[in-house]
């Protein structure tokens, strides 16, 4: 992971997205005064866990971007050098009346690999990199206590330990329009997400 002084400087420009949700047809920015909720995770190539979270009853609205870095407004080809601190993340718009949090981490961490470290699979380097940045402190110790559990789970199955990094959420900047639901208009392009096999109740 670079340092920060290292990181590349970016830009002012915010990227430009039509806003509007390939599948659901629902808006994928979240209003101050909107009453959704939402979390941002990491699970490796965005492409395919956005399609997994979209697909969840309850979920409004999905998006990928970046987070977790240091570059303003950084271009996909930026991130995937390893220079911005970025990790590819979904941003999971939710009606917590309809599906809890505990819901989607419990998704979140049985359809990926959250041992290992700074790479998803074939997919390798920090942009690929486990992480849930959540909204607010509660829903932060929540993600805390399930990556406990489920690593005593994993332990059990001769995993190591769980890398996933869990912190409050700084910025989320949206990937290119060509990036949002990627698998709804290509729905042979490329997904790597898988598993461990490993459930919360093992």
């Amino acid at each position: 992971m670079i340092e920060p002084e290292q990181a590349l400087k970016g830009r002012s420009k915010v990227m430009d997205v039509s806003g509007v949700h390939r599948v659901t047809g629902n808006s994928m920015r979240i209003s101050p005064a909107s009453d959704m909720s939402s979390i941002v995770v990491g699970m490796g190539c965005f492409w395919g866990a956005e399609r997994l979270f979209w697909n969840i009853p309850g979920v409004y609205s999905t998006a990928v971007g970046y987070a977790g870095g240091y570059t303003e407004n950084p271009l996909y080809e930026e991130v995937c050098s390893g220079m911005t601190g970025h990790t590819e993340v979904v941003l999971v718009i939710y009606d917590a009346s309809k599906v809890s949090l505990e819901t989607l981490l419990t998704c979140f961490f049985e359809n990926h690999d959250p041992t290992q470290g700074m790479r998803q699979g074939n997919d390798m380097g920090t942009q690929y990199r486990s992480a849930i940045y959540t909204s607010n402190e509660l829903d932060k110790q929540l993600a805390v206590s399930m990556k406990e559990q489920f690593e005593l789970a994993l332990s059990r199955r001769g995993f190591g330990s769980i890398t996933t990094e869990i912190d409050l959420l700084n910025h989320f900047y949206y990937a290119e329009e060509y990036h949002q639901q990627y698998l709804a208009k290509n729905p042979n392009g490329y997904c790597g997400l898988a598993g461990t096999g490993v459930c919360f109740s093992q």
